[in-house]
């Protein structure tokens, strides 16, 4: 089914293609010159290969997944499963709440090797690279800044990641009220993370300014955005711009 949010990401010049496999659902864009059908196969074969390490890890030790709180791996598994729980440990949340930018990232990486220009998106959360400017725009629900807003990407400022979670619209597991919480860090399994951790922080609109300081004190964040009602918070390396 379609995600209906997704245009908000999406770039003209782009060709963009979706990747389902198990819970991963990826909308993927890359230069039009690009494309190809093998491509198609190439990026699912690189999800599912994301995929196979962590999902064997999580039958090992099954309260991986379950852990709402930073959680110890051995220094023997599989770097993607080390690279959620460090990022969650920054974060101070469960390392499932980075699997999601772990793994655009991941797939956007592999595939910046066909394209200059690559954006991943995976469940709201994107990692993006591109030899031009980006606009990425803002969904917050029924907030007064929601489809008014856009982030402005420049591209010396990308491989960046771009996470947002929300505490009123969406799948996203939240404990918070904020109606759009938007991380950025060039790690995006932190973005994810952080963006997570943030918005639990938001139980009301006037909490914003808080929770953004609570991400910017977090090294490898690069800027954040936070939105909950008729309020709103920004820090960091990032430009607003009408959408």
């Amino acid at each position: 089914m379609e995600r209906t949010y997704r245009y908000r990401h999406r770039q003209e010049d782009l060709v963009h293609f979706q990747v389902v496999v198990g819970e991963t659902d990826l909308d993927i864009g890359v230069r039009r010159e690009r494309f190809s059908p093998e491509l198609v196969k190439r990026a699912t074969q690189m999800v599912r290969e994301c995929r196979a390490p962590l999902e064997e890890y999580i039958k090992r030790d099954p309260a991986f997944l379950k852990a709402h709180t930073p959680y110890d791996v051995p220094p023997g598994a599989p770097p993607i499963v080390r690279e959620m729980a460090e990022a969650s440990r920054l974060a101070g949340v469960g390392p499932m709440a980075a699997v999601a930018g772990a793994i655009a990232e991941r797939v956007g990486r592999a595939l910046a090797r066909f394209s200059r220009d690559v954006i991943v998106e995976n469940g709201g959360d994107i990692y993006l690279r591109s030899a031009r400017i980006r606009r990425i725009g803002i969904y917050a629900g029924d907030s007064p800044f929601s489809n008014r807003l856009a982030l402005e990407v420049r591209s010396q400022d990308t491989p960046l990641g771009i996470c947002t979670s929300s505490g009123t619209v969406g799948h996203s597991l939240s404990f918070g009220m904020a109606d759009a919480v938007v991380i950025l860090s060039p790690n995006t399994a932190l973005a994810d993370a952080v963006a997570t951790a943030a918005g639990n922080l938001v139980k009301d609109p006037d909490q914003v300014g808080q929770a953004v300081d609570f991400a910017a004190g977090i090294p490898g964040v690069t800027g954040a955005l936070i939105i909950c009602r008729d309020k709103m918070a920004a820090w960091g390396r990032l430009k607003l711009v009408p959408a």
